[in-house]
């Protein structure tokens, strides 16, 4: 082997090393119920889910209604 080819080699060892080290460490904190962070995160997710909605429903409620009543004319026959 290569000066150059080990060197290449103990860089990966070292940096697969590191990987292991730190999923095993985040699995440690999974079991041990370390849940900092989950909470902001989907109270984020939720209110921007939200804040969509009524920002769609806003640009496009009464043609949403319009095409919700038309289809429900169709089905049962409407005027």
């Amino acid at each position: 082997m290569t000066r150059a080819a080990g060197w290449s080699q103990r860089l990966r060892h070292r940096g697969t090393a590191a990987a292991v080290t730190r999923i095993h460490a985040l699995r440690q904190r999974l079991d041990q119920g370390d849940d900092r962070g989950d909470v902001p995160g989907w109270v984020l997710v939720t209110l921007m889910s939200a804040g969509l909605v009524v920002t769609l429903w806003a640009a496009a409620g009464p043609r949403l209604v319009q095409v919700f009543n038309d289809a429900v004319d169709n089905v049962v026959g409407g005027p």
